[in-house]
């Protein structure tokens, strides 16, 4: 959620639509890419090779919490980069060895390639 909201295109307003966007968005990516909402699970159409997961509860800190654990639980954790803007999280993931991406950050990425 923090790519979606890094840049004011009134996704609020559509929420499942700007999911379903950013999963498209990220099927040009040639590393696989796993992706955690907020929120109510729905059917995201067209994922391609898009793991696409919500989080296992809902409340506060919900998916960084499965972020953390999904770092926690891989092979080699120092393959993976965490694309996040937030603090807390980065701080949880950083002591596994991750790459740490911002989220303004890779939008660009995304927006230019």
């Amino acid at each position: 959620m923090n790519v979606i909201g890094s840049r004011p295109t009134g996704w609020w307003h559509d929420r499942p639509g700007a999911m379903q966007q950013l999963v498209h968005e990220l099927d040009v990516l040639q590393d696989p890419v796993t992706v955690v909402f907020d929120g109510r699970p729905f059917d995201v159409q067209d994922a391609g090779d898009i793991d696409v997961r919500f989080a296992s509860r809902s409340g506060r800190n919900a998916a960084d919490d499965d972020i953390a654990d999904l770092v926690a639980a891989a092979a080699d954790p120092t393959e993976l980069t965490v694309v996040t803007s937030d603090r807390e999280l980065v701080a949880r993931v950083r002591a596994h060895g991750v790459e740490i991406m911002g989220a303004k950050q890779f939008r660009e990425r995304l927006d230019h390639g």
